[in-house]
């Protein structure tokens, strides 16, 4: 319980869902926990949460998808707290357009926000645990990335798959610095963001049909697995991309 004491995690897209939860896994078991989001308002319940519970958090409001607030924000969590152990790269969007009818907005917000995001964190925060001699870095991708498409989700995969090629590069370079990098992706996971299309009763049978477990996952699924990658217990994995999906890929 207490392995995670004192260690600083910083997390992206902490504002709601898999990012609070992911939080307050941390939190519960001593951690600081830098929480980020673009929205100061959903941050604030978190960071209320967590202190609620009597964890220690401070929020930094920022956009990661672009270069200079997400400096600023690394500059600002190293003159809080001096290190910074661990960085979950959760912050993500997901557009639902077809590829002959999406936005080119979208198109860039989407790629700048789930892969561009997680190269200007990780290459910020590995300058840090390069110079501490060691880290642990998860990004959370998708299923979505891996051998499974979605329809309507053009920008969306492409942004997981190049999340997840980005995790093997990034571990196969931060190793020679003591930092293992991994990925986590969840299949179908009851959030805000999945909110709309579990209300629809023809695709909710679907996916039950198609999870050899028979059920969608729990935001406290993929905290689990999160807790484990950063735990000594994991010391030997990097470069993985892990799916977490009831069975839904077999890959």
């Amino acid at each position: 319980m207490d392995e995670f004491a004192d260690k600083v995690v910083l997390i992206t897209g902490a504002g709601r869902g898999i990012g609070r939860a992911i939080a307050e896994g941390f939190a519960t078991r001593g951690a600081i926990v830098a929480a980020n989001d673009i929205t100061p308002v959903n941050l604030d319940e978190t960071v209320e949460r967590i202190e609620a519970s009597a964890g220690r958090v401070k929020d930094y409001v920022c956009d990661v998808a672009k270069k200079m607030p997400v400096q600023t924000m690394i500059e600002a969590i190293l003159d809080d707290w001096e290190r910074i152990d661990i960085l979950v790269n959760n912050a993500g969007v997901e557009p639902h357009a077809s590829l002959l009818d999406i936005d080119e907005w979208d198109w860039r917000r989407t790629i700048d926000v789930n892969l561009t995001g997680p190269f200007l964190t990780m290459q910020s925060v590995g300058r840090v645990m390069r110079q501490q001699g060691g880290g642990v870095i998860v990004n959370i991708a998708s299923i979505a990335g891996r051998a499974f498409g979605l329809k309507d989700r053009s920008a969306y995969v492409a942004s997981k798959t190049g999340l997840i090629g980005l995790t093997r590069e990034a571990a196969r370079e931060f190793a020679a610095y003591g930092v293992r990098v991994n990925a986590v992706c969840p299949g179908v996971i009851e959030t805000e963001m999945t909110a709309a299309l579990r209300q629809d009763e023809a695709m909710m049978r679907k996916w039950l049909e198609d999870i050899p477990q028979g059920r969608l996952g729990q935001p406290q699924d993929v905290v689990d697995l999160v807790l484990y990658l950063c735990s000594a217990s994991a010391s030997y994995l990097t470069g993985q991309a892990i799916n977490i999906d009831g069975g839904k890929v077999m890959c």
